[in-house]
């Protein structure tokens, strides 16, 4: 970025300029619902501290993905991190290690649960853990 000589567009002296104007309507491959509020978190905390959650945000989808995902889930996973605030997450972690028949469970019984888990979580906050893709239009 050249404008401001910001490196973060929250830097800038015109944060939020029109380019923000409608940046979390819709979603593309991850949700884009955060954009926003991610840039004002970034700005209160500082980048250091916002790496720093994100870092651990990436661990736990690791997580997620490599030991809960039936091979339907990426996405609706990738969404529930994104979306849920970190202590959220852990939450959902300490639930699944409370679990004590986790180890005799199916890998979609696995991954069904963590859904569950990571679905209630989102209700209580009344998050959609769902895409909201922009309509194609008919040409």
């Amino acid at each position: 970025m050249e404008h401001d000589n910001a490196q973060y567009c929250f830097q800038c002296c015109e944060y939020p300029c029109e380019k923000y104007d409608h940046i979390d309507d819709f979603d593309f491959f991850i949700t884009s619902r955060n954009r926003k509020a991610d840039m004002e978190r970034a700005k209160r905390f500082g980048i250091d501290a916002y790496n720093a959650e994100q870092t651990e945000k990436i661990k736990i989808l690791k997580i997620f993905l490599s030991s809960y995902n039936d091979g339907r889930k990426k996405t609706f996973f990738c969404v529930a991190v994104n979306l849920l605030e970190l202590r959220e997450l852990q939450a959902v972690l300490r639930e699944i290690e409370r679990k004590s028949d986790m180890e005799t469970l199916s890998l979609k019984e696995k991954s069904d649960f963590v859904a569950g888990l990571l679905q209630d979580a989102a209700a209580t906050k009344n998050i959609d853990l769902k895409l909201h893709k922009k309509r194609q239009s008919n040409r």
